[in-house]
């Protein structure tokens, strides 16, 4: 089938959604936001609330422009939220993988094929690797181009500095499993390997969407891994959406109960949910009674 849509002026874009059944009651309001924020972008938060099986998209359910707009701006600050916990997050990660292979494999350690579990995987990440260190404008790696020459490659400690989380995770996730990756597991209370590289791998996907700018409140993610047992306290609730947002959230909230026990991560989210637009927390996951589970309902004040 041929795409033959049209791009229409933003008083029609008003029309259209007026004729589907959006309450719009500043028609000058509307236009200016649309001006702004692409009739498009706004299509994903009025979707759940429209018949999208239907040609018209005619709106199921009484819903204003004013309220779409509050979702936006909802969404906005949920992933600078997100992004900033991340980044605690992934720096922390990043810290122990470098320092502890390091520790006992040397500064090259990565470069060591004997580590790996899939040798085919680690030619690919290697690759991958290089190419973000050449791409990198960082000092620290023009200054050891220019002054080292044996080995090629920079020190794990820069190399793995200017890699993305996301070729990180799958760098971590094919290491053999010895003691030094359980260790690093444990350090975050896990028992279980698998999970702390599934984490990783679904917070960096996570870390991509907010990156740029995506869409977060009602986004199906990778499944998160749930751990039956935890050193520290995790969720009793397990009975979850494993691909809905509520488990990436409580994730972060773990990691940053052992990384940074006197963050305010947990309070400035539970403020931003109780300003949550259109009665969202069932869209992104969150089970009834979410905020009695331990691990919400304390603070490290």
């Amino acid at each position: 089938m041929k795409y033959t849509k049209q791009s229409i002026e933003i008083s029609d874009q008003i029309d259209k959604l007026k004729n589907r059944g959006l309450i719009i009651t500043d028609e000058e309001k509307a236009a200016h936001y649309l001006s702004n924020i692409s009739y498009y972008r706004l299509r994903a938060y009025t979707y759940p609330f429209q018949n999208n099986e239907s040609e018209d998209h005619v709106f199921v359910k009484k819903v204003t422009f004013e309220e779409i707009i509050n979702l936006y701006v909802f969404d906005r600050q949920l992933r600078l939220l997100l992004f900033n916990a991340i980044e605690k997050i992934e720096v922390s990660f990043r810290t122990k993988v470098i320092y502890h292979y390091a520790l006992e494999h040397g500064s090259h350690w990565y470069l060591n094929s004997d580590l790996y579990k899939n040798s085919a995987f680690f030619v690919d990440h290697m690759a991958s690797l290089n190419k973000e260190i050449n791409r990198s404008a960082e000092t620290f790696i023009k200054h050891y181009k220019k002054k080292y020459s044996d080995p090629k490659e920079p020190p794990s400690w820069m190399s793995l500095e200017v890699s993305s989380l996301g070729l990180l995770s799958k760098i971590f996730k094919n290491l053999k499993e010895d003691g030094i990756k359980k260790s690093l597991a444990y350090s975050y209370g896990l028992k279980d390997v698998g999970v702390l590289e599934n984490w990783f791998f679904c917070l960096s996907i996570i870390r991509n969407i907010v990156a740029h700018h995506g869409r977060i409140w009602n986004r199906r993610i990778p499944p998160f891994s749930i751990p039956k047992k935890t050193h520290f306290p995790f969720l009793e609730n397990k009975k979850i959406y494993p691909n809905k947002i509520y488990i990436a959230i409580s994730t972060m909230v773990y990691f940053l109960e052992i990384i940074s026990p006197n963050n305010k991560f947990k309070q400035n989210f539970i403020e931003l949910m109780d300003k949550c637009p259109l009665l969202q927390e069932k869209e992104m996951g969150f089970p009834d009674n979410w905020r009695d589970e331990h691990l919400w309902s304390s603070f490290n004040n």
